[in-house]
């Protein structure tokens, strides 16, 4: 991995989200505004930066296995996470269902808004796509397992998974199968999906640091070690266990470079969503993604550094 590109991409990414946060300091970004960022982000955007790369990878057999493989790897990782996210937070004295949540804050990371803009700069368009893939995994692990942990009683549900079924993962189904069937698409469809790909990582980076203020603003008392345990485990632990195993089992190169990546992205932003949902912590889950968030333009690069020198 090439450490120049990734600290650049990082310092900018990072100067994006200090802009952003000047904006929501002297503009505090209103509810429908949220709304209607995250919907050009999550249903434009990102669909963009997929199709983008699906259109600029041959769609051959090894893809194929290597997308199958960075799926079955991601929903590995991520059970891995939560599971060591668990065994962490028993080291605390809280109840059962407090420890679920840390587990949860713990073990999914941010692969969509930040992991995928962020392996697209540094892998192209074919680590876009792999990229994806290891994000849908995530959103399975998410919508399944975390889903089951968050409830009293724990239950697999067939709602939960219409979650699942969004704009982006209709992209990536869709311009597989459009790639298979061999057919090319016209070039000005080529350039819009490469036009509004570039928007993905600006406009992601924006909203966090527009968010930033109005979390800050109304955050509450949250205790340090409650804290300290899914920011630990998240951006130090979890990845760099992750990179060990990777480097263990020998899996491909490609998909080791992006499933580190992705692993060593900060707590999920669906985080205080998916908890509000289910009656668990919500300002927690706030609270965590905002301070992880802040702690990752320092720690991703010292990760995959480390993460680089375990897989060579």
């Amino acid at each position: 991995m090439e450490m120049n590109t990734l600290i650049q991409s990082i310092l900018v990414m990072a100067a994006i989200i200090g802009i952003g946060a000047v904006i929501g300091i002297r503009q505090p970004l209103a509810a429908d505004s949220r709304q209607l960022l995250i919907t050009i982000i999550v249903n434009v955007a990102m669909p963009c930066i997929i199709l983008d790369g699906v259109f600029q990878t041959p769609i051959d057999d090894r893809l194929m296995l290597q997308i199958f493989g960075i799926f079955v790897v991601s929903v590995l990782l991520n059970c891995l996470g939560i599971l060591i996210g668990w065994l962490g937070a028993r080291t605390l004295p809280l109840s059962a269902k407090k420890r679920r949540e840390l587990a949860i804050l713990s073990g999914l990371g941010n692969t969509g808004f930040i992991g995928l803009p962020l392996c697209a700069a540094l892998f192209g368009p074919k680590g876009a796509v792999l990229a994806a893939v290891f994000d849908a995994g995530l959103d399975f692990v998410m919508w399944t397992v975390a889903v089951m942990m968050l409830q009293e009683k724990a239950r697999f549900s067939l709602k939960g998974l219409k979650a699942m079924v969004n704009i982006p993962m209709i992209a990536i189904v869709a311009g597989l199968g459009f790639a298979m069937s061999g057919l090319t698409p016209p070039e000005p469809v080529k350039q819009l999906a490469a036009a509004l790909a570039r928007l993905a990582s600006p406009l992601a980076m924006l909203y966090i640091g527009m968010l930033l203020p109005l979390l800050l603003r109304n955050k509450r008392q949250v205790s340090l070690p409650l804290l300290g345990v899914p920011l630990m485990f998240k951006l130090f632990v979890f990845p760099l266990s992750a990179a060990l195993l990777l480097s263990q089992l020998h899996v491909d190169a490609e998909i080791t470079r992006v499933a580190i990546v992705q692993v060593a992205m900060p707590t999920v932003a669906m985080a205080s969503i998916l908890f509000a949902r289910y009656a668990a912590d919500e300002e927690m889950g706030a609270m965590t993604t905002v301070f992880s968030t802040l702690l990752a333009l320092l720690t991703i690069p010292a990760v995959l550094m480390v993460g680089s020198m375990l897989i060579r």
